[in-house]
């Protein structure tokens, strides 16, 4: 599979986890039409440089429309995704089938265990540009996500939580979430802090590929859908009242990338989990990661992933085996078939 990456522009206006408890809870539109087209199609290769994006203070819009840090941005500066809805897609191939049946509704006489998995990177980072470009998944109560997380975050007590989040939640999948969730490392603090933002796409995100980012650095940490900036939170902000309430500045730990599909116990933030219309499935079709650098304030290729083997590279990738609210997490669940890699959501019933 050809992979293209996009060109950068910057305009301003996900663990994926349900400790949504938040001192303070932001809900802001996003872009409100299609991303313009583009001519300009400029694949990257290892040791490419990317420019810098705007280090300008930006608020979340609150008018609907996506507000560049300066000036207009012109139609031709803003690449669509290279995949468009007529084009053969990996998810009409023939070959991606499930081995149970699409589940329309619950036989009371049989037990059900549901299944989701987590594409957990090896590496840690600390700062850089992370982006996948992914076709999402979504049924009621479900969550399908591309976030950073320090390994050590779910230990409480004396470990910080840091994480950065990309979530598409089941009860809509025309909406997604951004999210920094961190919480200092005292026992005698409880609550996450977090900064959920729903944004509106201008698209359904489980029908067709996108390019999702996450950018952190030092001063700001930035979302971007397609390379256009949505969100951009940055060093200074408060929220919150504890040490954390600064949460850039607050996001010290090395951090693994990951990728999950599970389903959540909290029906006010996914809608309610049954299990109707499992199987599903969230397709990564690459994940490029940039180093950053913090005297040129720029980012740098350091490595890409196509998923054109048969399976995970085990020197980049484990696969999570842990329970995640109402599923278990299975390495079965997670496939590398024809250039994608494929996170199922499924079921068994006893």
């Amino acid at each position: 599979m050809k992979k293209i990456i996009l060109p950068l522009v910057t305009v301003a206006f996900l663990a994926a986890c349900s400790e949504s408890g938040s001192d303070t809870n932001f809900v802001a539109p996003g872009p409100t039409g299609t991303v313009p087209s583009s001519s300009a199609v400029v694949p990257l290769s290892s040791g490419d440089v990317v420019p810098p994006t705007s280090s300008e203070v930006v608020p979340p819009a609150s008018s609907g429309a996506v507000v560049p840090p300066s000036g207009d941005v012109s139609s031709s500066s803003v690449a669509a995704d290279p995949l468009s809805s007529s084009a053969t897609t990996p998810s009409t191939d023939p070959q991606f089938t499930y081995s149970v049946p699409t589940l329309t509704e619950l036989n009371p006489g049989l037990s059900y265990t549901f299944y989701g998995a987590e594409l957990t990177g090896v590496e840690q980072f600390k700062y850089g540009r992370f982006e996948a470009r992914m076709k999402m998944a979504s049924i009621s109560g479900s969550v399908s996500s591309m976030f950073l997380n320090y390994d050590n975050s779910w230990m409480k007590e004396y470990e910080p939580w840091n994480e950065i989040d990309i979530e598409i939640l089941g009860k809509d999948p025309s909406k997604w979430q951004s999210n920094i969730i961190t919480r200092e490392g005292e026992p005698s603090i409880k609550k996450n802090t977090s900064s959920e933002v729903i944004h509106p796409f201008a698209f359904d995100a489980t029908k067709e590929f996108h390019l999702y980012a996450i950018i952190w650095t030092p001063e700001y940490v930035a979302w971007e859908i397609d390379s256009v900036e949505v969100r951009r939170d940055t060093l200074g902000m408060s929220r919150g009242t504890h040490a954390d309430a600064d949460q850039v500045k607050f996001l010290t730990e090395k951090e693994s990338l990951r990728f999950n599909l599970w389903a959540s116990k909290t029906p006010s933030w996914t809608g309610k989990f049954t299990g109707i219309g499992l199987p599903i499935e969230q397709q990564i079709d690459y994940v490029r990661v940039y180093t950053y650098d913090e005297a040129t304030k720029g980012f740098t290729l350091k490595w890409q992933d196509d998923f054109d083997g048969e399976d995970i590279d085990p020197q980049r990738w484990t696969v999570g085996d842990w329970e995640m609210e109402n599923v278990m997490y299975r390495s079965q669940n997670i496939k590398v078939q024809n250039g994608v890699c494929r996170i199922i959501m499924d079921y068994e019933a006893s």
